[in-house]
């Protein structure tokens, strides 16, 4: 099929006037995404550097291997090209209409994704533009071979920094994905899910760090408060099982700061204040029972609140 291409490029270098094929029009959303000049979609004899090249087929017509020979015969002239010019864009954006198959072909082993597919294949593009920027012809390796991973990796990438509900760094991100394949060779060979100590084991790694790992895999995923369970949809959302504030933990707190203060009191207030606050006595019953009026009694518990009560605002 190649030297069927190269015959063909031949003669339409020959006799570049007679040819009656139309050039390339690249879709709308490609201009926009790629962000091409509308230069670069002229035909090639409207650039002198190029005017010995053929016109090129609608991009969506070019089989797979037309588009390898095409795209081989464009990066031996985008060698010899000088970047920034009008002829270097012309080939350089060509090679990436020609090859964009490559980059639908790697979008579509992530269709299962929750992003949207036009995303994946922009951001798979990206992949695709680093690979013709970075491809040379002198190492022998077919541009595909070239690519691909180029490409998967741009899209993997996009799925590590997007697709996690909460950032987590990416030594627990990689970690993760090893626990999971880990488990699962585990799992086949036990019979039953793996202990973090034989999961450690398995990776070489410590025992904390594959708990630590399952930690953040938490983080991947989040459900919304409002969602019913899937089990069973007439059980309330989950925000309405979750537990309410209990109000008593705050005077926790008071206690335990109250506690060395209560103790450095006199006798005779401790006294008082556990009459009135823990027996529930009446200031009356406290002054019969310590043989002091009340108006005594309401004195030196005022006074004392006051104290604890300034102690209390010092520690905050």
């Amino acid at each position: 099929m190649e030297d069927i291409m190269s015959s063909q490029l031949d003669a339409s270098r020959a006799n570049p006037a007679t040819s009656t094929i139309p050039a390339p029009r690249p879709s709308d959303a490609a201009k926009r995404d790629l962000a091409l000049e509308p230069s670069a979609f002229r035909s090639p004899a409207a650039v002198p550097e190029l005017a010995d090249l053929p016109e090129i087929p609608p991009f969506d017509e070019v089989g797979p291997l037309d588009a390898r020979a095409l795209s081989k015969n464009l990066f031996e002239r985008l060698e010899d090209l000088d970047e920034g010019t009008h002829a270097h864009s012309y080939v350089r954006n060509t090679l990436v209409e020609l090859n964009l198959a490559l980059v639908k072909f790697a979008a579509s082993r992530f269709r299962s994704r929750s992003e949207p597919m036009e995303d994946i294949i922009q951001v798979g593009t990206i992949g695709l533009i680093k690979a013709i920027d970075r491809f040379e012809l002198s190492r022998g390796v077919e541009f595909p071979t070239f690519a691909m991973p180029t490409i998967i990796g741009e899209i993997k990438r996009f799925f590590r920094d997007t697709s996690w509900s909460v950032r987590v760094p990416r030594r627990l991100q990689e970690l993760r994905l090893d626990l999971a394949k880990a488990g699962d060779e585990l799992a086949q060979r036990l019979d039953r899910a793996p202990t973090p100590s034989e999961l450690a084991e398995k990776l070489g790694i410590e025992r904390e760090e594959v708990i630590e790992g399952m930690a953040a895999s938490n983080a991947y995923t989040a459900s919304s408060l409002d969602a019913q369970p899937e089990e069973d949809d007439s059980e309330s959302a989950l925000a309405d099982r979750l537990g309410y504030e209990d109000h008593g933990l705050e005077g926790i707190e008071y206690i335990e700061s109250l506690k060395p203060m209560i103790a450095r009191l006199p006798q005779r207030d401790r006294k008082i204040l556990s009459l009135r606050f823990v027996a529930n006595m009446t200031q009356s019953e406290i002054g019969e029972e310590l043989g002091i009026s009340q108006m005594h009694v309401s004195r030196l518990l005022s006074r004392t609140l006051v104290k604890l009560r300034k102690g209390l605002t010092l520690e905050e």
